[in-house]
């Protein structure tokens, strides 16, 4: 176990490294000057280069480059050059956002998918069978950009049920964790069917009922606890994937989340903050998948980890 977590720990290093460097190069040769968009194109050409002097951008990219990384060993993310505060405290500001609305379209997909996909599986050829992976096929098919504005449209500006944008209270959460949530449910049922089906047909699984137990007895005792393997799996890597997602739908609903900091950056080209949350997005994502894999060493005994 300790020589597996030191091997991954290695690995996680080096993806984000390359993430971070990768995200370096690409926000640089972006077109745009960070000082054109602090100053307005009526500045001099010698206010210009005092203040992007004073930022460092007039040093070459390789300094630059190792100036940043030598930062982030540090945890230092640096300054950022639009609200000249240090980025870590700009993530720290905005990380709660993101993670409450990736919480609640987590909890939205997970009640949605389970159900769905046991009785898919249950009655497997009947039409709520085929109308679970339809809706499976329609959530996987809506992109959260074309969602977002047509659950503000019917709910918001329609019914007048939750607020059009932003964050405040608990309805402000509900459309933006649906239209983030609808992807994560459609692929999430459909794992749930398949991995149900695959092991209903086992000879356990007909002694179970030959014992009487009733058919939800069956499949939430004896089904489920034997498909939840690949549906772990699947978990891990959505998880990760629902931070990226959340720039998206962060966007749409203005919601002040890493994801909207991350597109208002992007648009100042404010390269610190916009490096620091990219490499916020992949430690997260490069950690709930080795929290996965953990867990799914845990959820099977006959699984044995990597020895040194």
């Amino acid at each position: 176990m300790p020589t597996y977590l030191i091997q991954r720990l290695l690995m996680a290093l080096w993806v984000l490294f390359a993430v971070s460097t990768l995200v370096f190069l690409l926000i640089h040769w972006v077109p745009g000057d960070p000082v054109e968009v602090m100053l307005g194109e009526s500045a001099s050409g010698a206010d210009r280069e005092a203040l992007r002097h004073a930022l460092g951008l007039d040093l070459p990219l390789f300094e630059q480059w190792w100036q940043f990384l030598r930062g982030v060993m540090h945890l230092d993310l640096g300054t950022s050059l639009f609200y000249q505060q240090p980025v870590a405290s700009l993530l720290a500001e905005r990380i709660g956002a993101t993670v409450e609305l990736a919480a609640a379209a987590f909890l939205i997909a997970v009640m949605i998918a389970l159900p769905m996909g046991a009785i898919a599986a249950a009655r497997h050829g009947s039409r709520w069978d085929i109308g679970a992976m339809g809706f499976s096929l329609l959530g996987v098919s809506i992109p959260n950009f074309w969602l977002g504005p047509l659950l503000v449209l019917a709910f918001s500006v329609g019914l007048g049920w939750f607020p059009v944008s932003g964050r405040d209270g608990i309805a402000s959460v509900v459309l933006p964790a649906i239209a983030l949530g609808t992807g994560l449910a459609a692929v999430l049922s459909r794992m749930v069917r398949g991995s149900l089906l695959e092991v209903l047909g086992d000879d356990y699984i007909r002694t179970a009922r030959a014992k009487g137990l009733s058919e939800q007895q069956v499949i939430m005792r004896h089904g489920l606890r034997n498909a939840w393997l690949p549906v772990l799996t699947l978990l891990g890597l959505q998880l990760g994937a629902l931070l990226g997602g959340a720039v998206v739908t962060e966007t749409v609903f203005n919601w002040p989340g890493i994801g909207l900091l991350l597109i208002e950056s992007i648009q100042r080209r404010d390269y610190p903050v916009v490096q620091g949350c990219v490499l916020l997005i992949s430690a997260s994502y490069v950690l709930l998948n080795l929290i996965t894999d953990l867990l799914y060493a845990r959820a099977d005994p006959r699984i044995r980890l990597e020895q040194g």
